[in-house]
């Protein structure tokens, strides 16, 4: 579908604006400041245009302009209802995108979206509860989001989504052997008490080994790792030292132990594996082409057409878009009416069927198993089993 020029034009991101810390300047969207406040709503998107998360934050942008376009049919109107919409940067840094919060809520905000960010993601929510607005996280994985106040929503996928599909690649996890390869720091540990919450309920046996993140030699770990014969790996790894760590595993025979899985992150990093990206079993959220959906092809084709990629959080985006018409088509500029609008709310996403779930508000959406090959110097994702969404929902939150 192709963006009409009126919110192209209009969500064009204007050069050199930035957050201060005492007033945020906004880049604004089609609606106009003012006017019949029963016939506009005011949604902000806090996002990292810039930051450590800034590619994420330019795919989930993408993709929002993608939903927005599908749902309003290129109007940026829900019926007779104009959306305000503006954007701000949050810079990857929490205290600045509560800054830029608290001040939009102070103008009537009625929508707050955004963020890849789980830590900025988390402050967000605090605010939503606090000021009873609506609020729509991006890409942010943290299953803390989940269940967290009546105000808080996803437009993606959590970590526990991930895991579970991790999972999928044995056929009966009971009494198998799971071993978790990660780093030694948060990260790794999050990872690990994720597997032993999921795989550990189907009945896996979870231990792990965990890797100093000082060590520049993987040698002996990935000895150990074949040594303790289990039937699954899943491993978690970040930085410079991943290419590393994979060719290791490669060359102690680790993927002819067991299927070796992780996750496929977006487009740039598909080549970081090395030669052993062809032997991984990729659990993933999206890549561009896996679902074949008619909605996804209106998605890519709508940020194809505005010169830019598709990549791995552009369904995020695009379906904040889609909530976020939901939420105004039933709710007006009732917070309250739009919270219920989306408690159950079933609709076709770029990935297929996508569910909120009434009782804790996460995302139930397919999930996929992907391989890798190589294409000269190009790597490729290629489709290897769709997991429905009901098979790798998270555990229902309960408050």
């Amino acid at each position: 579908m192709k963006r009409s020029s009126k919110v192209v034009t209009a969500l064009t991101l204007s050069a050199g604006l930035a957050l201060t810390a005492c007033a945020p300047t906004a880049e604004t969207g089609t609606g106009a400041e003012g006017g019949d406040a029963a016939k506009t709503v005011n949604v902000g998107i806090v996002y990292s245009k810039t930051g450590p998360l800034a590619a994420y934050g330019d795919a989930y942008y993408e993709g929002l302009q993608a939903g927005l376009d599908y749902a309003t049919e290129g109007t940026n109107k829900v019926g007779d209802t104009e959306l305000n919409i503006t954007y701000h940067d949050d810079g990857g840094d929490p205290d600045k995108a509560v800054t830029v919060a608290k001040e939009l809520i102070g103008k009537d905000y009625k929508i707050l979206a955004g963020t890849a960010s789980s830590g900025i993601a988390l402050k967000l929510v605090e605010q939503a509860a606090q000021n009873k607005v609506l609020y729509i996280s991006g890409p942010a994985a943290s299953d803390a989001i989940t269940g967290t106040n009546k105000y808080t929503f996803r437009s993606g996928r959590q970590s526990m989504q991930d895991v579970a599909t991790a999972g999928t690649f044995v056929d009966d996890l009971k009494d198998k052997k799971v071993t978790v390869f990660a780093q030694d720091n948060a990260f790794g540990q999050g990872n690990l008490a994720a597997v032993d919450a999921i795989l550990g309920m189907e009945g896996a046996k979870v231990s792990s080994i965990l890797v100093p993140e000082d060590v520049t030699e993987f040698t002996p770990f990935a000895r150990q790792l074949v040594d303790a014969k289990p039937d699954l790996v899943f491993a978690a790894w970040a930085g410079a030292t991943s290419g590393s760590m994979w060719q290791a595993l490669d060359q102690q025979g680790a993927f002819d132990v067991a299927p070796i899985v992780t996750g496929l992150g977006d487009v740039a990093t598909y080549g970081a594996f090395g030669d052993a990206g062809e032997k991984i079993s990729f659990l993933n959220h999206y890549f561009p082409g896996a679902a074949g959906t008619e909605v996804e092809k209106a998605m890519i084709s709508s940020i194809e057409e505005a010169d830019k990629e598709v990549d791995l959080f552009s369904p995020d985006g695009f379906v904040a878009g889609q909530m976020i018409a939901q939420a105004v088509a039933e709710g007006g500029d009732d917070v309250e009416k739009m919270v219920t609008s989306l408690e159950g709310w079933s609709f076709e996403g770029p990935k297929g069927e996508t569910t909120v779930r009434a009782s804790d508000h996460a995302l139930i959406q397919n999930m996929y198993q992907v391989s890798l090959s190589k294409d000269g110097e190009k790597w490729i994702p290629e489709l290897v089993e769709t997991v429905p969404g009901e098979e790798v929902a998270p555990p229902e939150v309960v408050n």
